[in-house]
């Protein structure tokens, strides 16, 4: 009788997210929207009050056959730097698409690129994240992969051994007023800052595709910027009352306040009427596929308003929690088109 089971359930439910979708014209869409998108910034921890200049460094520049990889450096928060490979097909239009690759909870950028742990050429099995930034690049888009903040390279020097810093990291931006998902989603846009300074580049042509945590940062760096034209989510669009509150999570998914506000659905219905992609596992542990079909609906029905439902689409596929791509790979060349 002392378990607080009961107790959390009611909490939750008693709430009503302050800014709720519940537009019925495209009128009330735009005031919805206005009002969302500021606070979901400042729930986030907001943007840095000095952005500075790039710097773009290139530390590294491979022959991959098809295509280069090249891996550079870019600042992100002052005195802050990220390392992020850009793969650059050898065959491409004179301004190419580009697509920001963001990874999910695993060993960090090289998993998506196809190397391996120690930087080595992939032989094996390609893992839940199936090289899909690879997969793009050989589709003819620049794809450009962060190394997100606590993986890899840049995990914190004292925890080399495991397996990412989220949990340090996290605890540490929660206590400063700050959240894991603001940075990254923030040096997601700083890798759009960077696209723009390339003259390869066609500025109408630059989409996002993320898997997991990735997801994450990939559908709120897209509801936030609309200089990104295009998103495929992929392994997390969900309801945050039925993935993160009720499953195991990094904390690095958790952002204080934000449930008194909006819903998972809301956040990512703030891409429309841009083309959105969900890609989903059905038999997804971590983000079960009923809550991604109540997501979808969710979703639809912005877009449904704004006269844009052919601009949705639902990738829902036999399988776990893992990239398909089988539809992702070549929509964006549809919906960019």
């Amino acid at each position: 009788m002392w378990n607080p089971d009961h107790y959390f359930k009611h909490l939750y439910d008693r709430v009503t997210p302050s800014e709720k979708f519940q537009a019925s014209s495209q009128e009330e869409w735009l005031n919805w929207n206005e009002r969302l998108r500021p606070r979901f910034v400042e729930l986030l921890g907001g943007y840095p009050a000095k952005i500075p200049e790039l710097g773009p460094e290139l530390l590294e520049s491979v022959d991959c056959g098809t295509y280069t990889r090249e891996r550079i450096q870019i600042q992100t928060y002052p005195d802050l730097y990220m390392p992020v490979y850009v793969l650059i097909p050898k065959e491409r239009e004179e301004q190419a698409g580009a697509i920001i690759a963001c990874h999910g909870h695993g060993y960090g950028s090289k998993d998506i690129v196809g190397l391996t742990i120690e930087g080595e050429e992939k032989t094996g099995h390609k893992g839940y994240q199936k090289d899909f930034a690879v997969e793009l690049v050989n589709k003819g888009y620049i794809v450009v992969a962060p190394e997100l903040l606590g993986f890899g390279d840049r995990k914190l020097s004292g925890e080399k051994q495991d397996a990412n810093s989220c949990h340090s990291l996290s605890t540490s931006l929660l206590a400063m007023g700050q959240t894991m998902a603001g940075y990254r989603v923030f040096e997601a846009l700083r890798c759009v800052d960077y696209l723009l300074t390339r003259d390869d580049i066609d500025a109408a042509r630059i989409g996002c595709m993320g898997i997991s945590g990735g997801g994450l940062v990939c559908s709120f760096a897209a509801a936030i910027d609309n200089r990104i034209t295009a998103a495929v989510v992929s392994g997390y669009a969900n309801t945050f009352q039925a993935s993160i509150l009720s499953i195991h999570h990094c904390i690095d998914n958790y952002v204080p306040g934000l449930s008194l506000v909006a819903e998972m659905p809301d956040l990512i219905g703030l891409i429309a009427p841009r083309p959105l992609l969900i890609e989903s596992g059905k038999d997804d542990p971590i983000f079960p596929v009923h809550a991604t079909m109540e997501a979808y609906e969710q979703i639809r029905c912005i877009y449904q308003i704004l006269e844009a439902e052919e601009r949705l689409t639902l990738d829902l596929f036999e399988g776990t929690h893992e990239i398909s791509g089988k539809v992702a790979y070549d929509w964006f060349e549809r919906v960019w088109a």
